[in-house]
This record gives C-alpha cells, sequence and structure tokens, in this order.
C-alpha cells in the first residue's frame, strides 16, 4: 500500500506525507539513534499563528497547505524520554492544538530459535540479540491523529533505499493503539 491508494481523504494522505517526511529525515541521519517523538501539528496554524516563521520556512509550509490544506507538521519532542515507550505512551496526553503524533524508533529482529536460544538475564540477551548473525534491523515510524487515522513506514537496514521503504495503515496495530490512546479524552 502507498499513498496515492488512500484516494482524497486530505487528512490520511497527509498523515502518510508526514510519516514519509520523518522517516526519510531520519534516514539522512543515519543508524543507530534513539526513539523520537513528534507532535503532528496543522501547517495552516503554524502559518497563521507563525509571525516569527522564517521566509523559506514560511513559503515551504505555504505550498505545501496550498496542496493540501490538511497538510502536517513534525515537531520533534526532545524531553519526551522513549526509554520504556509503552510506559510513556501510556502517561501522555496531548494538547487540543496537536492532531497527531510520530514515534522514529529501530528495532532488531531475530529468528524466532534464536529467541529461544537467548540468555534469560536481560542484559545479556540484549547482547545475545545485538551480535546475533541472523538479526535484521529495521527503523519504523508510527503516526495517529486524533480523527483516528494511522499510518505506518518501515526500513530494513539490509535494504537502505527510500525505494525500499515500506508503507501502510495496519502495519503495527500495537503501537498505532498506543498512539491513538493518547488522544483519548481524560476520565477525570
Amino acid at each position: 500500500m502507498d499513498i496515492a491508494s488512500l484516494g482524497v481523504d486530505p487528512q490520511h494522505v497527509a498523515l502518510a506525507q508526514v510519516v514519509l517526511e520523518i522517516e526519510l529525515e531520519a534516514a539522512k541521519n543515519g543508524w543507530d539513534l534513539p526513539a523520537t517523538a513528534y507532535a503532528l501539528v496543522p501547517s495552516k496554524d503554524l502559518l497563521a499563528e507563525g509571525e516569527e516563521l522564517l521566509p523559506n520556512l514560511r513559503e515551504q509550509l505555504e505550498t505545501q497547505v496550498a496542496a493540501n490544506s490538511e497538510h502536517l507538521t513534525a515537531v520533534a519532542q526532545p524531553d519526551l524520554n522513549l526509554a520504556d515507550l509503552e510506559e510513556t505512551l501510556a502517561q501522555l496526553a496531548w494538547p487540543e492544538q496537536v492532531a497527531g503524533m510520530a514515534v522514529c524508533l529501530e528495532r532488531v529482529s531475530v529468528p524466532p530459535q534464536a529467541e529461544a536460544e537467548a540468555p534469560e538475564d536481560p542484559q545479556a540477551a540484549l547482547e545475545f540479540y545485538a551480535n546475533h548473525p541472523d538479526r535484521e534491523e529495521f527503523r519504523l515510524v508510527a503516526g495517529a491523529t486524533r480523527t483516528g487515522k494511522t499510518w505506518c513506514a518501515l526500513r530494513s537496514r539490509k535494504l537502505d533505499n527510500p525505494d525500499s521503504v515500506a508503507q501502510g495503515s495496519d502495519m503495527f496495530p500495537d503501537l498505532t493503539e498506543a498512539l491513538l490512546a493518547t488522544f483519548a479524552p481524560d476520565e477525570a
């Protein structure tokens, strides 16, 4: 599945575009980077409030909003500690100005038989997986909007090529559900 398959839903197209932009920017920065979270903000809101925007950024956002009024801008959230992603997402809530969120992270995958051979000690298991000859490394970006749209992108380190990025709505359902939960109303 790719962005073109989304048809004319401008919100879903905007989410797919920003997820791919995040992945491409991460690719420029290389591998072995910490996980990063992003607030996804409507670009038209940035234009409306952004008197101090650099002229070239303003022009770029105006062009993107003209092409899709639902265009989203990713704003990195460097203060979020994503070492324990599940715990952080479970505690996260966004203000109304944030239309969506995304995370970019790297993961290592090993065959099932390697998991059975791994040491029980968590630190030793991490080292075992990191050095396993059959490991595969991936970068994934998952995004979700307040309106319930999701989109993901996945790049393999072995196929480190922009033409080999897999994309789709339902690639990482557990992760996108956790992202969507950050927009759930508080039960106070």
